[in-house]
């Protein structure tokens, strides 16, 4: 375990996780442990919302724990759905997803706050309640239409093309800052979208909040 501290729920997925991917142990800059939970596909946890995938991610977290592991996060962040269900069962920091941190970046940079999905057709007003940010004023967009980020990521029937990805990630925040410019911050949703950050970076200089700088400040505080 090399004393890893922080614990990552994984999908049951099979596309390559860049550096900068939470699935990438490279990303980070000390250990962490993984641990895929089977059956939790990108279906049933985007697709479906799939209330019978909490028992086993509360057993895979539950072994996480002991283990020794102090915190622990997912590898998708449509898992808000299920945070406070999984966090009472657990005996430490659960923490679900990126959206997490809407409220922070409400306080810290001010609102409205962009909100890049994997998919908006499936992020609902019940995934934001689930992380306490339903009263935040955020603006979604998402990568739905956007063929090589859901032809690998979404629907895992293409190779996963990083410079296509780049581009579309590019596209979409363009559009929304241009739609919105008025926003204040971009919190990132898909866990799979911190490798593409300097790529956004071309685009807006606003603060982005993804899962990286969530548990980035995690490891710090456990």
């Amino acid at each position: 375990m090399d004393n890893a501290k922080i614990g990552i729920l994984m999908l049951d997925t099979q596309f390559h996780r860049p550096v900068g991917d939470v699935g990438n142990k490279d990303t980070f800059a000390y250990p962490v442990e993984y641990k895929k939970v089977n059956g939790a596909s990108i279906s049933r946890v985007v697709r479906e919302g799939d209330a019978a995938l909490i028992k086993p991610f509360v057993q895979a977290a539950k072994e996480l724990e002991d283990r020794g592991i102090k915190a622990i996060t997912t590898s998708c962040g449509f898992l808000a759905l299920y945070q406070k269900e999984i966090q009472q069962q657990l005996g430490v920091p659960f923490f679900s997803s990126s959206l997490l941190q809407i409220p922070l970046a409400g306080i810290i940079a001010g609102e409205p706050i962009g909100v890049v999905t994997a998919s908006k057709s499936s992020l609902t007003e019940s995934h934001l309640k689930g992380v306490d940010a339903h009263q935040h004023h955020v603006i979604i967009k998402g990568m739905d239409e956007m063929p090589a980020f859901s032809g690998a990521i979404i629907k895992e029937e293409l190779e996963l093309d990083e410079t296509a990805i780049a581009e579309e990630m590019k596209q979409v925040t363009a559009e929304l800052v241009t739609e919105h410019p008025e926003l204040k911050a971009i919190v990132l949703e898909c866990t799979n979208m911190p490798p593409y950050k300097e790529a956004i970076r071309n685009i807006t200089n606003l603060p982005i909040f993804d899962i990286t700088t969530l548990i980035n400040y995690i490891q710090l505080t456990i």
